[in-house]
């Protein structure tokens, strides 16, 4: 009876100590990652703390204050960062959509690194599931399936999203070193926000004009930047299959934001995306800003990268038909709303005339006769009762049908 008590305790303990494990080696999975992959959603609070504590630190601000350097490095850093989300883990890792060298490969990775989303492998994995399942149920983060909160930050504190699937990657697994830097995804992280404390360090040392320290500037260039990263990435899970307008008619819900492309340089035009994902620029034509696209061009120029792939013809000349049909139909229900509008309306047809007669003839009468004015009350009940009329169903007369005089 007392071992039948006990019994759940190493389990627990178990659970415990492998989400601290998983802290510095995200692949230990002592059970097999393919069993995690089939948990149940559930939050993993020991697991996802470094996720709380980066939001936590934020609060920091209240003391280390704040100055113009520290606020514009914060912001420089996002826009860094956001350009590695958008143009390395997700245009170049989970997509190919333009070719460099091993060497090349590893520096991408690193600067990805920075962004403190997971490793490129991870990122690149979770990338092309919810490709394959967009929108479905088994799309981990799709706001149709699970509801927007969970699209947007909860799916990626389950344990059942914490594995990287390396068979589905094989064309990156293969590179030890990219395995090395998933596996062990904070080791670049610390780094980062080490050098930037050290920076604040000597900026306060040898450069006091600036007003800044190190405690200052990691909480606004890592802390603080970092955390609003997060969400402004998070914005196309949970935002971009809601908001904003569908050029293609794809599987799932993606759509195209202005809005969103600003916030994430670029990614907004996701609908545009998810109908030809091996394009470089998801910005498809020259008036869709894609400043992401813009940087990757100026990096090819150097070399570092190349074989940017454009996008097919018949894919732009797709967009510019549904464009088409699309103005067509606008303009089509803007003549119906007109129209029925006229209908709706028709008492004020009646009025009108009425109401133009007698100004023409008080205009060029000898002897004006001004008409009494109606009593309130019996203007409020033949507006009522005209409200009332404009509200009931009217059947279409036929042609030829002369309406009632007024």
């Amino acid at each position: 009876m007392p071992e039948s008590i006990s019994a759940p305790r190493p389990s627990l303990l178990r659970r415990i100590t492998t989400a601290l494990t998983q802290w510095i080696d995200s692949d230990h999975c002592p059970d097999g990652a393919e069993k995690m992959r089939t948990e149940p959603d559930r939050v993993d609070l020991v697991r996802v703390m470094p996720f709380v504590v980066l939001h936590l630190a934020c609060f920091a601000v209240i003391w280390v204050g704040w100055n113009p350097f520290a606020v514009w490095t914060a912001v420089a850093l996002y826009f860094v960062r956001m350009f590695a989300v958008t143009g390395i883990h997700h245009r170049y890792f989970s997509h190919k959509t333009y070719s460099t060298s091993r060497a090349g490969q590893f520096f991408l990775a690193l600067w990805a690194g920075t962004t403190v989303q997971r490793g490129s492998l991870w990122w690149a994995y979770h990338h092309r599931h919810h490709h394959q399942h967009s929108d479905d149920p088994e799309d981990a983060h799709s706001p149709h399936v699970h509801g927007f909160v969970w699209s947007h930050i909860g799916w990626i504190t389950s344990r059942r999203n914490f594995p990287t699937d390396y068979s589905k990657i094989k064309d990156l697994a293969k590179f030890p070193e990219l395995v090395w830097l998933n596996r062990f995804d904070l080791v670049v992280p610390i780094l980062f926000a080490a050098s930037i404390f050290l920076t604040g360090v000597a900026l306060e040392a040898y450069a006091p004009s600036l007003g800044t320290n190190g405690p200052q500037l990691l909480v606004w260039g890592f802390f603080i930047s970092t955390t609003v990263l997060f969400h402004g990435t998070a914005c196309i899970n949970s935002m971009a299959h809601l908001m904003g307008k569908r050029r293609f008619k794809t599987d799932d819900d993606s759509r195209n934001s202005f809005i969103l492309t600003l916030i994430t340089l670029g990614e907004g035009w996701h609908n545009n995306h998810h109908r030809f994902q091996s394009c470089t620029r998801n910005g498809f034509y020259w008036w869709e800003i894609d400043p992401t696209y813009y940087g990757l061009k100026m990096m090819s120029w150097t070399g570092l990268i190349w074989g940017l792939k454009p996008v097919p013809q018949s894919i732009l000349d797709e967009g510019a038909h549904a464009d088409h049909h699309a103005s067509v139909a606008a303009a089509s229900a803007e003549r119906a709303a007109n129209q029925a509008g006229a209908n709706d309306y028709s008492s004020l047809r009646r009025i009108v005339p009425v109401a133009t007669a007698m100004a023409v003839a008080t205009a060029t009468a000898s002897n004006v006769v001004v008409p009494k004015k109606a009593e309130g009350p019996a203007i409020r009940k033949d507006l009522s009762e005209e409200a009332h009329g404009l509200n009931a169903a009217k059947p279409t007369p036929p042609t030829g049908h002369q309406p009632p005089s007024a």
